[in-house]
């Protein structure tokens, strides 16, 4: 008689779209025993993607235990159980081919869906939550644990003492030379004179003005003096080009372009004052400041320009770690990376004024800790800064 397992499948977005992961978790059907626990973080996306593809990899997963067993998917999803048993259509072009995968991965006399309460399922929503909770504080939302796991943790001796990370940061054990970001906001351009949004993904990409080439010399200068950089990175738009440039004459390093860096997408309101924002979106501009899943008009929020800066840094962090790297950098993405090192509700992001060409410094550490150093100095700015920074 075929083995019996089942799979318990959730999936969830704040924002719907918005940063999305899945969970799932397979038991045996015989003793509820769970033998595998899940999660993944999927971006931005809709929850009905993150539902599906929680059910797609947790019958993987299921075949991983045992590929002939017989399995029964559990999810409070009636839209993925309906449409997985051939009861409705599928009309969207992206859960169809979710679905078509799940499809393949156990024949179909082998497999059955069930529809339980969200109370039933609140394994699996809780994995699909512990991997959106581990992406906003800057971690990997990668989950996988399994039986053996758990086993050879109670046997094995760990090299790293256990426990939780140290509260303060640099009174735990040594675990190497730490990463450190030397972020330098661009200079200004005309937008900024103007007090205008200025963010990306549309056709107004401003350059520096010459009072802000003078701001980044100025930030070049001081940045030597503090012992320069191993690596100069910056992002793709012009006006952090400019900057990286001018940096980069100075330390002697050649800029690298890094995608996810940009400044957040504005959308309706780029190109316009925050005067003529509140004038013409005054609900929206009203709901964007209270909360940080609420995105401008065709624009991206502030747990959007989270995500898609974190998911940068980790790739920098992967190839220049122990570093010391030099940032060309924007408002937006300082903040999320200064939102990320100390944990903060991404609410303060709007909180943190930045003056064009300040540094601040921040420091990652293997363990997963991260510390500020400093945050938007403009010690080396006299007479180049303005009171009121867009």
């Amino acid at each position: 008689m075929n083995r019996r397992l089942v799979v318990e499948a959730d999936g969830g977005s704040r924002g719907n779209p918005g940063p999305a992961a899945y969970g799932a978790v397979v038991r045996e059907a015989a003793t509820g025993e769970a033998l595998v626990e899940l999660a993944g973080h999927l971006g931005v996306t809709t929850n009905n993607v993150a539902e599906y593809t929680g059910l797609l990899e947790g019958l993987r997963a299921a075949m991983e235990v045992d590929p002939d067993a017989h399995v029964e998917a559990r999810l409070d999803s009636k839209l993925v159980v309906e449409q997985m048993s051939g009861r409705w259509a599928i009309k969207n072009d992206a859960l169809r081919r979710l679905a078509l995968q799940a499809r393949e991965v156990v024949p179909r006399d082998r497999v059955s869906f069930t529809w339980v309460p969200r109370e039933r399922n609140k394994a699996a929503d809780a994995l699909a939550n512990e991997s959106m909770d581990a992406v906003e504080r800057g971690r990997d939302g990668t989950i996988r644990r399994t039986v053996a796991d758990a086993y050879e943790t109670e046997t094995e001796q760990d090299p790293v003492p256990a426990g939780p990370r140290p509260a303060v940061v640099g009174w735990g054990p040594d675990i190497g030379a730490p990463t450190v970001t030397l972020l330098v906001r661009h200079g200004v351009t005309q937008h900024s004179l103007e007090r205008r949004f200025s963010g990306s993904g549309g056709d107004l990409d401003p350059p520096l003005v010459e009072e802000g080439i003078a701001q980044v010399q100025a930030a070049a200068v001081e940045l030597a003096a503090r012992g320069g950089a191993d690596v100069l990175i910056c992002s793709p738009m012009r006006r952090t080009r400019q900057t990286a440039e001018i940096l980069g004459r100075s330390l002697g390093l050649e800029p690298v372009v890094v995608e996810g860096l940009e400044e957040g997408r504005f959308g309706e309101w780029d190109g316009s004052t925050f005067a003529e924002v509140m004038t013409r979106w005054p609900k929206e501009l009203d709901a964007w400041l209270s909360s940080p899943e609420v995105a401008p008009p065709g624009g991206e929020s502030l747990h959007d320009i989270h995500a898609r800066v974190g998911a940068a840094l980790d790739g920098v962090l992967e190839r220049y770690r122990g570093a010391r790297i030099a940032v060309a950098a924007h408002v937006g993405s300082i903040r999320a990376l200064t939102a990320r090192a100390l944990e903060a509700p991404l609410l303060s992001m709007n909180r943190m004024e930045l003056a064009p060409a300040s540094i601040t410094t921040l420091t990652w550490y293997a363990d997963g800790n991260a510390s500020l150093r400093s945050f938007a100095e403009t010690g080396h700015l006299a007479g180049l800064t303005h009171s009121w920074t867009p």
